[in-house]
C-alpha cells in the first residue's frame, strides 16, 4: 500500500480532491469526511468508518470496503466498479448514479438507500437487504441477487435482463415497465408487486408467489410459471403467448383481455377467475380447474373441464 492510516482518527478532515490511491485506511475513522473526487482507487478500507461521509464523485475503483460504516454517506456519481463492499452498512446512502459494475455487495445493508440511475451490471447483491430502497432507471443487468430482500423497494424502469433473483423478496416493490426478460425468479416472493407494463418475457417464475400483484399489460410471453401461485393477481390486457403455467394458482385471477394463445395451463387452478375477452386459441387447459371461472364469452364454467385444446 501506498500510505499506512490504518486506524487513523481522520474524522471531518477535508481531503477533498487528493490522492489516496492505494492507501491502507484499515478501519480508520473517517466519518464527515470531506471526500469528494478524492482517489481511492485500490484502498484498503476494510472496517472503516464512513458514517455521513462526502464520498460523491470518488474514485473507489477496486478498493476494499469489506464491512466499512457508510450509513449515511454521499456517494454520488461515485465510481466503485470492481469494489468489494461485501458486508458494508450503506443504510440510507447515497449512491445516485454510482457505477458499481461487477461489484461485491453480498450481505450488504442497503436497505432505504438511493440508487437511482446506479450501475450494477453484473454485481453480486446476494443476500443484501434492499428493503425500501429506490432503484427506479438502475443497470441490474446480469446482475445475482440470489435471496435479495427488495420489500417495497421502487425498480420502476430498471434493467434486470437476464439478472438472477432467485428466491427474491419483492414483496409490494415497483416495478413499473421494469424490464425483467430472461431474468431468474425462481421461487421468488412478488406478492402485491405492481409488475405494470413490465417485460417478463422468457422470465423463470417456477414456483414464484405473485398473490394480489398488479400485472396489467406485462409482457410474460413464453414465461415458466409452473406451480406459480398468481390468486387474485390482476393481468387485464397482460401478454402471456407460449407461457408455461402448469399446476398453476390462478384463482380469482383478472384475465380479461390476456393473450393465452398457446399457453400451457394443465392443471392449473383457474376458479373464479375472470377471462372475459381473453384469447386462448390453441391453449392447453387438460384438466384445468375452471369451477365459477368466467370465459372468453362471458358464460360461467361450472366444473372441471377436461379440454385439451381451447379452439375458441
Amino acid at each position: 500500500f501506498e500510505a499506512d492510516l490504518r486506524q487513523a482518527d481522520l474524522h471531518g478532515a477535508s481531503l477533498g480532491g487528493i490522492s489516496l490511491s492505494r492507501a491502507n485506511l484499515a478501519r480508520a475513522n473517517l466519518s464527515g469526511a470531506y471526500l469528494f473526487q478524492t482517489n481511492l482507487s485500490g484502498a484498503e478500507l476494510r472496517g472503516a468508518n464512513l458514517r455521513q461521509a462526502n464520498l460523491s464523485k470518488a474514485d473507489l475503483t477496486k478498493a476494499s470496503l469489506v464491512g466499512a460504516q457508510l450509513a449515511g454517506a454521499n456517494l454520488c456519481e461515485a465510481l466503485l466498479f470492481t469494489a468489494d463492499v461485501r458486508e458494508a452498512n450503506l443504510r440510507q446512502a447515497n449512491l445516485r448514479g454510482a457505477g458499481l459494475g461487477c461489484a461485491l455487495l453480498n450481505d450488504a445493508n442497503l436497505q432505504g438507500a438511493d440508487l437511482d440511475g446506479a450501475g450494477l451490471a453484473g454485481s453480486n447483491l446476494t443476500r443484501s437487504n434492499l428493503n425500501g430502497a429506490s432503484l427506479r432507471r438502475v443497470n441490474l443487468y446480469g446482475a445475482n441477487l440470489t435471496e435479495v430482500r427488495l420489500a417495497g423497494a421502487d425498480l420502476s424502469g430498471a434493467n434486470l435482463d437476464g439478472a438472477c433473483l432467485y428466491k427474491a423478496d419483492l414483496r409490494g416493490a415497483t416495478l413499473i415497465g421494469a424490464v425483467l426478460a430472461g431474468a431468474n425468479l425462481g421461487g421468488a416472493k412478488l406478492d402485491r408487486a405492481n409488475l405494470r407494463k413490465a417485460d417478463l418475457s422468457t422470465a423463470n417464475l417456477d414456483g414464484a408467489s405473485l398473490c394480489d400483484a398488479l400485472l396489467p399489460e406485462a409482457d410474460l410471453c413464453g414465461a415458466q410459471l409452473k406451480l406459480a401461485s398468481l390468486c387474485a393477481a390482476e393481468l387485464r390486457g397482460a401478454q402471456l403467448r407460449l407461457a408455461d403455467l402448469r399446476l398453476a394458482d390462478l384463482s380469482r385471477a383478472k384475465l380479461d383481455g390476456a393473450d393465452l394463445s398457446g399457453a400451457i395451463l394443465e392443471e392449473a387452478t383457474l376458479a373464479a377467475a375472470n377471462l372475459s375477452q381473453a384469447t386462448l386459441l390453441g391453449a392447453n387447459l387438460n384438466r384445468a380447474q375452471l369451477a365459477g371461472t368466467v370465459l372468453p364469452d362471458g358464460s360461467k364454467k361450472r366444473a372441471f373441464t377436461n379440454l385439451k385444446k381451447f379452439t375458441g
